[in-house]
């Protein structure tokens, strides 16, 4: 197999699951965001209560 070939390749697929990671982190509305902003602060918020 050509290293070249077999280079690209592992580069193309690192490059997809890095686009994937992205579109999940930044292809989300605004509303989605906030909600889940909210979510993680209260879960904090109710932890820290908890110590």
């Amino acid at each position: 197999m050509n290293l070249n070939r077999a280079r690209k390749a592992k580069a193309r697929s690192a490059a997809e699951v890095k686009a994937a990671e992205n579109r999940a982190s930044f292809g989300r509305t605004k509303a989605e965001k906030a909600k889940d902003a909210s979510g993680k602060s209260k879960l904090s918020s109710h932890l820290d209560g908890h110590k």
